[in-house]
């Protein structure tokens, strides 16, 4: 046995982690294992994101989730309390209720966008992931795949920007704020904001689902989900 491993090892020293992994396991007849390993993760991401989609993207599903409600942007905040004072109020609630209604409109595209980055994910990583317990699914994919998503989810943000009068609401904000005397308001990319917070809202009830995955056998809902995680022991 020792000479065998050893010799597997041996074989696989010249190549990338990824490849050796999926060497060992052709060898040893891990491949099934590993293969299985990395479909249930992927799986479970896929189920995760899909619920985590159709929570967000009902109504309210952001604005009244303390947990994922869009705020307003950290250099608006400190402007609050001034427009809030000479009548403004109704501009900021109406703003901050257009961002959340954004990101609950344009939620639903971001299954495709996320879904496609699913598949990409290694064996080795999957593997890596299955066994870290807690979020670490979420918490690897929101590392890796975060700034692109970001990037992809920009575009049906600020068309849901636009079609749910936020970006409106914005600019009436501003100009209101403008009219005070000695009031300065810095130039935000707005729709970047909320498109990152969007995606940051996601991540977070993605990460919710994966920890009832892991610990929850009732909310393993495929077969597949039920033998790689039951392996696990809840962790």
């Amino acid at each position: 046995m020792i000479t065998r491993r050893t010799n597997l090892l041996t074989l696989t020293a010249g190549l990338p982690v990824e490849a050796q992994l999926k060497e060992i396991f052709d060898r040893i007849g891990g491949k099934t294992k590993g293969t299985q390993q990395s479909s249930g993760i992927k799986e479970a991401l896929i189920i995760g994101i899909g619920n985590a989609v159709r929570i967000a993207s009902r109504p309210d599903g952001y604005f009244a989730n303390a947990l994922i409600k869009i705020l307003l942007p950290e250099k608006l905040r400190k402007l609050e309390k001034g427009l809030r004072m000479v009548g403004g109020g109704r501009w900021i609630d109406d703003f901050v209720r257009g961002m959340n209604r954004a990101a609950e409109e344009a939620a639903p595209i971001a299954k495709e966008i996320f879904t496609g980055a699913i598949k990409k994910l290694s064996i080795g990583d999957a593997v890596q992931i299955l066994r870290g317990g807690g979020t670490a699914a979420a918490d690897f994919f929101r590392k890796a795949t975060g700034p692109d998503l970001v990037v992809a989810f920009r575009r049906p943000i600020s068309e849901s920007m636009q079609s749910v009068g936020a970006m409106l609401s914005y600019e009436d904000m501003i100009a209101r704020f403008r009219r005070i005397p000695f009031m300065k308001a810095d130039s935000i990319d707005i729709e970047g904001y909320v498109a990152r917070k969007g995606v940051d809202g996601l991540f977070y009830l993605v990460g919710q689902e994966e920890k009832q995955i892991r610990k929850s056998p009732a909310a393993r809902v495929t077969p597949l989900l039920k033998e790689v995680f039951g392996s696990l022991g809840g962790r």
